[in-house]
């Protein structure tokens, strides 16, 4: 059973264009269960984001090792929010900085971090699965 890799690339570059979209969109939600949304959908999204570009770099990269990799960094980056030095927050003040290091700790986004990697998994094992053949 052989991966074709560079079909599976564009298939997460394809992933790409709808998951960062819909990840902003988190943000700026109105409606019913907007606090959720707002606060905790976006987590899961950054989870499964940072799967597919850590699956981009290392496509044989086996993914229940893509999941606790990211799983490990994006609570570093989490726990990194209870420290304020002038560097860190100087990078926070930028829109890709809030983006990707974030401004607030908040521990209930460790939970929306394990069901973001468990869905990323699940939904780059189905791909692989798709995309693999004799």
């Amino acid at each position: 059973m052989q991966l074709n890799i560079k079909v599976y690339r564009y298939w997460l570059y394809g992933s790409l264009i709808v998951i960062v979209p819909l990840g902003m969109a988190t943000k700026f939600y109105r409606g019913w269960g907007e606090w959720w949304i707002n606060d905790y959908a976006g987590g899961i999204l950054y989870e499964i984001l940072w799967m597919i570009l850590v699956a981009l770099a290392w496509p044989k990269l086996r993914l229940w090792k893509v999941a606790i990799a990211v799983f490990l960094f994006t609570s570093f980056l989490e726990i990194l929010q209870l420290w304020h030095p002038p560097l860190l927050q100087a990078l926070r003040s930028t829109l890709l900085g809030k983006l990707i290091l974030g401004t607030t700790f908040v521990g209930w986004d460790f939970p929306h971090y394990a069901i973001g990697c468990g869905l990323g998994w699940l939904a780059l094992y189905r791909l692989q699965k798709a995309l693999t053949h004799s």
